[in-house]
């Protein structure tokens, strides 16, 4: 049972203190003692002596490093009294109903920790300073449920709240719980109750519906209006991690129980060995006991060498704490970064680097930075560059470069307040670096796993009594407990469906369950996995069941759908990444569970505000990821290209990384230089592999050192490869993955993998010698028999003269796109119509390796429709292609009316597509194929579907839903649901028959959609055809120098009047033809090259706005010529440039470069140059730009 439902009023002790943070406060549960000498008050108060929009050098922080000397936080909390755990105690010895006593239940409002309802508390004792920062997260107000008075009975509650054997547990009633029988027979009626607690959780996904550029823009914005900060953190390399203590629990990002977990347990003791040295099995102890007193979770990033490769291999196994979240018994809520690093610091836990951006110059600065690093960047560069121009930087605990490498994956930039510079800066005045005390730490990560190689489970084992039982006294979530062993941990699917039918006792169930029930009405691609909870296994009786649910996210597409879900109902509560429930059902024949969700569900529980700390919610949820080429390659271009390489060939190798590179909006400089290593690549490691794929999880095992020989060469290649060498060899103590699971879920490419060839933006003309494959990415009923009939008769085929056929997929025996493969060898120059519904990547890759090898290019024809949120295809057009296919008869497929599952059949195409909206469907295939032809389906201004149908519709697709999960793709005729699908099927018919005149009212002319197919396909042929661009690609690009960008026209005509006033400068432009020869022009500001990053980018305030030139002179000589100028004022500053001589490029000789004038000083002074002084000087404007 949770601690909500088990507190009773009068027993639980609580106490609180100010919080140091504004209208905060903590309310403390305390059902044991424990020691909370480790933790501290700490003030908060910004000294206000320095004042908002100072000059950046008087508001920059960077904190120093501290290798050690003891904290000067002071230490402010006792132990609690043996009598205050033994009052809760004996509450809690009341909540066990293995010998049939019953649930009951009352409402206490707001028990949970940072907020104190205004009535009905327990009395209040030994007030007491507990440090409780607060939560720039989102904001909770559930109301919890507590127990009523029982009598109590002699069983022992251990402190974490589980009961001990002497409860009286029979080993037969577990058995029957792992058998499916005590689940199976557990029945849902009016007293069936069930609470619902989020045991661990990371932040949410939100998704960005505005492009990259345009969130920058609002970042910038919102921070020049003194509304908002920029943070930027670095994003280490490695996989999720969460910890809620021991009885809380280990997770990974989908999962527990595993060597993911258990690798994250050692790593964190160890960490705690490190850090705390002699005191290490004290600290852990205590750390568990107040994660799990206050219902905490700290997530991190788990940085490894034995769970598979990234980027780089790390030279350390380490974490980086990245979320700390408060749970207690409603909404998660997550400390702000300063209370992150305060949390950190006390607990002497890893932290990352955080740079703090509070000024329009410095936010702006930092997006150029990262623009000039984004295709080699590494972790020192970065870091160096974003040092100078950040208001706050705050270095993490861990060195990027001593620990992991070079090579950085990434940067994290989010929105937070704008207080959070001040908060920051007292968070480090008050918590200075920690000290290392350093100890015998005991075998490493890699040693133990080198040790033991026989299996997964005997590695867990291993690493878990390496940790010591402190730190984790037992492994009943990886091995659960003997009465236990060799039963599955997995719980019947039928978990979630009682979940949802019982009754909820608190706030938080009622919002868990909406948020399981959406997703699930609204077919979500997630999964809801349920697990016996081995943690409460001494509290199971045949009513009262507990377990864990894994809320697993298998597709982006989720959140995004879920955050429009949001939009319109702002009270649902978040969909997190990495999400794990404690459930529990029980009966509650008092009632008083019933009364208490009613009075919490009628305002009790509410959210309060939708605004987090005064920024809207679209602003709140800003962040943009920024990657770096020097990862990409290694990740993306390597890596994820290995299946492509070694199955598809080199030259489908080529057209998958030439097309992520073009996503990327790589420099074209950069793709010419990639494409000959990724060449090289390929060719050395097919070679020397042959038809065996390299292993992804190792791959760096032979990719590193080709790189580190590559970057040998040349400067050039050491700059695009980024760094290489130091290598690590992991083949001796990876981890053994049985089943060769990614619990990250990177090691498989990219869902586009392989494109089109070709993929241009505006298609050529489809040149004679070449072949088309017309294809229809479809369902039955779309039409698309009829409409290849009406192609072959079409008088002209396409336009041109190439013969047109067709293959029915109906009519042919055997393997369809083989005998499509063998057409288009036997006619290699013909016009060849698919017809045949191609729904999925799998066919679709199958159409581009045909078109590879056969020389041919490829056009999808898809019916026109709106779509759904998650589907391409509409319910009204599903609802036009059943009626069409029950309206035919003798169709080659036997689909048609005296089909008895016709029906079946549609649903079971329809959600071949699923995953996908219109909009991703379509950029998907013209990404692939560089074109589309939408054939008309549905009249614009029809009228809507009526609800008869679309209900129908819906049940057949919620029917769909439970057949496949039980019975797969076993036909509808057999299995559980057999009878509803037969009454289904006639219900649909009579459904249909009753809406005949609306189906046909709706549909386009057929003879309309052929001519518009034909128009559309002949436009293709031509190269009429212009593909929609992308609104992925990044309108930024790589930065190499900042200049003013000067009109030529009125370069041009300053120089003419010169001339005409001073005959050396009319001699000089006598023979040279400036018309022709000067194109462009520019004054440089800084060069990367030359002047640095920083330098460069801290022009970025002033792009794009118009800045004044001075012209004081000009030097010639015979190979060049230049004005020598001067920049002016922007905005009330004088800028200037980093040049030594700025200048402005006039005219070289035939085979000088512009790059030559600089010189022109030099030849001055040597009497080999003339220079003429302008006077006054000429001005000329021009605009700020980054090249």
């Amino acid at each position: 049972m949770s601690v909500c439902r088990r507190i009773v009023s009068g027993a639980a002790r609580t106490s609180y203190s100010h919080s140091p943070f504004p209208s905060r406060s903590f309310v403390f549960v305390r059902p044991f003692s424990f020691t909370l000498s480790h933790y501290s008050v700490f003030p908060l108060t910004m000294p206000r002596n320095q004042k908002r929009g100072s000059s950046k050098e008087s508001s920059r922080w960077v904190e120093k490093r501290k290798s050690d000397g003891p904290s000067t936080s002071s230490s402010a909390s006792q132990s609690f009294t043996n009598a205050t755990a033994e009052a809760v105690s004996e509450r809690f010895d009341t909540l066990s109903i293995a010998e049939g006593k019953e649930h009951s239940v009352a409402s206490v409002p707001s028990v949970q920790f940072g907020s104190i309802g205004q009535k009905n508390h327990a009395p209040v004792r030994e007030l007491r300073a507990v440090w409780k920062p607060k939560s720039y997260g989102t904001v909770s107000g559930a109301t919890t449920v507590e127990v009523d008075k029982a009598p109590l009975d002699h069983k022992t509650v251990l402190g974490n709240g589980t009961q001990t054997e002497s409860a009286g547990k029979s080993n037969a009633v577990l058995s029957n719980l792992f058998s499916g029988r005590l689940l199976e027979n557990f029945t849902v009626d009016n007293s069936t109750c069930s609470v619902a607690q989020v045991r661990a959780t990371f932040y949410p996904k939100f998704e960005n519906e505005k492009s990259d550029q345009e969130v920058r823009t609002r970042m910038a914005e919102m921070v020049s209006k003194g509304l908002a900060t920029l943070e930027v953190s670095l994003k280490h390399s490695g996989s999720l991690f969460m910890y809620a203590g021991h009885e809380g629990g280990a997770y990974a990002k989908n999962s527990y129980g595993n060597i993911y977990t258990a690798v994250g347990v050692f790593v964190l003791g160890r960490m705690f060995r490190e850090a705390w040295g002699s005191q290490s099995s004290k600290k852990q102890a205590e750390f568990n006991k107040f994660l799990e007193s206050n219902r905490m979770c700290i997530s991190m990033e788990l940085v490894t060498a034995v769970l598979g490769d990234h980027g780089q291999r790390p030279r350390e196994d380490y974490v980086v704490v990245t979320a700390v979240t408060e749970l207690g018994c409603g909404k998660p809520k997550f400390y702000s970064t300063p209370d992150i690093i305060a949390f950190c610091r006390k607990w002497r836990l890893p932290t990352n680097h955080v740079w703090l951006f509070s000024t329009r110059k410095s936010v702006i600065s930092f997006f150029a930075a990262y623009d000039a690093l984004c295709e080699e960047g590494t972790a020192t560069t970065v870091c160096k560059a974003l040092d100078e121009v950040a208001d706050i930087s705050i270095p993490g605990s861990k060195d990027h470069v001593k620990v992991q490498g070079e090579i950085l994956e990434g940067l994290v930039a989010r929105i937070v307040t704008r207080e959070s510079s001040e908060h920051m800066e007292q968070v480090l005045r008050d918590y200075p670096l920690p000290p290392s005390e350093g100890a015998d730490l005991g075998s490493s990560l890699r040693e133990i796993c080198a040790e033991n190689r026989s299996d997964e489970k005997q590695q867990i084992k291993a690493l878990l009594e390496s940790v010591g039982t402190s730190f984790c006294p037992n492994s009943l979530d990886w091995f659960g407990n003997d009465v236990a062993d060799g039963h599955s941990r997995n719980a019947d699917r039928s978990v979630v469906s009682k979940f949802l039918q019982a009754r909820p006792a608190d706030y938080s169930t009622i919002k868990l369950q909406e948020m399981v029930r959406l997703m699930t009405e609204k077919r979500f691609p997630a999964a809801f996995k349920c697990y016996h909870n081995f943690h409460k296994i001494n509290s199971v009786a045949s009513d009262d069941l507990h377990f864990k649910m894994v809320i697993h996210v298998h597709s982006d597409s989720a959140f995004r759908r879920y955050q429009k879900e949001m939009r319109h109902n702002p009270g649902l509560w978040p969909l997190y990444r990495g999400f794990f429930v404690d459930l529990n059902l029980f009966k509650d024949k008092k009632g008083i569970a019933v009364k208490s969700s009613q009075e919490i569900n009628s305002g009790n529980g509410t959210n309060g505000a939708s605004a987090k700390d005064g920024l809207a919610d679209e602003d709140a949820n800003l962040m943009i990821k920024l990657k770096f080429l020097t990862y990409k390659i290694r990740t993306f271009l390597i890596r994820n290209g290995l299946s492509v390489l070694f199955k598809q060939g080199e030259a489908a190798y080529k057209a998958y990384y030439l097309r992520q590179m073009q996503k990327w909006n790589t420099s074209a400089a950069k793709q010419r230089e990639l494409s000959r290593m990724l060449d090289e690549w390929a060719v050395h490691i097919r070679r020397k592999y042959g038809h065996k794929q390299l292993s992804s999880s190792t791959y760096l095992s032979e990719a590193e050192p080709f790189l580190e020989q590559y970057a040998k060469r040349s400067p050039k290649n050491q700059a695009l490869i980024g760094s290489a060498g130091s290598f690590v060899r992991a083949e001796d103590f990876m981890a053994i993955i049985e089943g060769r699971r990614d619990e990250e879920g990177d090691l498989e490419p990219e869902r586009d993998i392989i494109p089109s060839s070709p993929t241009p933006m505006v298609k050529e003309v489809i040149r004679k010698d070449e072949g088309l494959i017309v294809f229809f990415p479809g369902i039955p009923g779309c039409a698309k028999s009829a409409l290849c009939k009406e192609i072959l008769s079409a008088p002209g085929g396409l336009g041109d003269d190439r013969p047109v056929h067709s293959l029915m997929g109906d009519l042919v025996k055997g393997k369809y796109w083989g005998k499509i493969a063998e057409e288009r060898r036997k006619k290699p120059y013909s016009v060849l119509l698919a017809d045949k519904n191609a729904p999925n990547e799998d066919v679709w890759r199958q159409i581009e390796d045909m078109c590879r090898r056969t020389k041919a290019s490829a056009i999808p024809v898809v019916p026109d429709s709106e779509g759904t949120e998650s589907n391409p295809f509409s319910l009204d057009a599903l609802a036009v292609f059943i009626f069409r296919v029950l309206n035919r008869s003798n169709h080659p497929g036997n689909l048609d009316k005296s089909s008895p599952s016709a029906g079946y059949v549609l649903l079971m195409f329809y959600h071949l597509y699923d995953g996908k909206n219109r909009t991703e469907f379509e950029a998907e295939l013209i990404d692939r194929f560089g074109s589309l032809v939408k054939m008309p389906l549905l009249k614009p201004n029809r009228a809507p579907l009526p609800e008869s149908v679309r209900s129908t519709l819906e049940e057949g697709l919620d029917l769909y839903n439970l057949h496949t999960r039980r019975h797969g793709r076993l036909e509808s005729s057999k299995g559980t649901y057999c009878k509803e699908w037969a009454k289904w099927e006639t219900q649909l018919r009579e459904t249909l028959l009753r809406n005949v005149e609306y189906l046909n009212s709706i549909q386009v002319p057929f003879e309309s959609s052929v001519e518009d197919v034909l128009k559309q396909l002949k436009a293709i042929a031509k190269g009429e055809y212009t593909a929609p661009p992308s609104s992925e690609k990044r309108s930024f690009g790589t930065i190499v120098y900042a200049a003013v960008d000067l009109p030529v026209s009125e370069i041009l005509d300053q120089l003419h009047n010169l001339g005409e006033k001073d005959p050396r400068i009319e001699g000089f432009l006598k023979d040279k033809n400036l018309k022709s020869s000067l194109t462009k022009a520019h004054l440089t500001l800084a060069h990367k090259r030359s002047h640095g990053v920083t330098a460069v980018a801290n022009y970025g305030p002033y792009v794009h706005q118009n800045v004044p030139i001075d012209m004081r002179a000009i030097i010639f000589s015979d190979k060049t010529a230049a004005f020598e100028a001067e920049p002016g004022v922007v905005e009330g500053e004088k800028l200037t440039s980093k040049n030594e001589w700025p200048h402005v490029t006039l005219w070289t000789a035939q085979g000088v470069q512009a790059r030559d004038a600089n010189m022109l000083p030099n030849l001055l002074a040597e009497g080999k140059a003339t220079r003429v002084e302008i006077n006054p000087p000429i001005s000329i404007t021009g605009v700020l730009n980054f090249f």
